[in-house]
């Protein structure tokens, strides 16, 4: 088998694992974002260094959940210095300081994305954001769970602080194939947004059960797209800052 299929392979064996095992805890988070929505509260989005490609395909993009808010942090990001990023995700410090640029609310939701789960600025925002009453989801894979230690001063994963977790099923280590004594090839990214488009899917069958307005992105690539879109842009620019 040539190593492009190994890979491939690999994802197949992760998408089986997230269908066969995540599936009712898909439904019940896509469930609770329906209900957030009904009651017109927020649903937030971060995750860093690469974690942070997933808190982007969730936002604004065709196809894609319009009421949703991100967290972006330009020194989290990988374009603005990859090891500054690296170091600054360690630190359960700036996550306070992140934290205290969010306006989340009780009963609001946020989704962080963390696929080790174990570093202090994840961590430090989901404890954060239960002490304001706020739902916790997670991205997560549990393979690091007592295979690394937590750097937040508590000793607890992300894990620990969630109200709801989805497994992302990717290996310890992340890189898929094996080369001699290596690995290569990452599955986190993949797995993510799975899952997270899982959950819009089924998030829009909740919304007809509870007789609320689906509201998605369509392209901007397409005849009339930038006019369907321009009254969800009317609608959320004051409430999104990022739009």
């Amino acid at each position: 088998m040539k190593r492009y299929e190994q890979y491939l392979e690999e994802i197949k064996v992760i998408e089986t694992q997230i269908l066969n095992d995540e599936s009712k805890a898909i439904e019940t988070v896509a469930n609770k974002m329906a209900v957030t929505l009904k009651n017109k509260k927020q649903i937030y989005l971060f995750g860093c260094g690469h974690s942070h490609i997933l808190v982007e395909e969730a936002f604004y993009r065709a196809g894609g959940l319009v009421p949703v808010t991100p967290i972006f942090d330009t020194a989290l990001m990988l374009h603005d210095g990859a090891v500054k990023s690296s170091h600054l995700e360690k630190m359960e410090e700036y996550g306070k300081l992140v934290f205290e640029r969010i306006n989340i609310q009780k009963e609001d939701m946020i989704f962080i994305f963390s696929n080790s789960g174990i570093n202090g600025c994840p961590i430090e925002i989901a404890i954060r954001a239960h002490e304001r009453g706020a739902v916790v989801v997670v991205f997560s894979s549990k393979e690091y769970v007592n295979k690394e230690r937590s750097r937040h001063s508590s000793g607890k994963y992300l894990v620990d602080f969630a109200d709801y977790i989805i497994d992302t099923h990717v290996p310890y280590g992340d890189a898929l194939v094996k080369v001699n004594n290596n690995r290569i090839a990452p599955g986190s990214t993949i797995s993510g947004a799975l899952i997270w488009n899982m959950l819009i899917s089924q998030l829009s069958e909740e919304e007809e059960k509870l007789g609320i307005e689906r509201e998605f992105f369509v392209s901007g690539n397409i005849e009339g797209g930038a006019e369907m879109n321009q009254r969800y842009i009317k609608k959320y620019q004051t409430k999104i800052s990022s739009l």
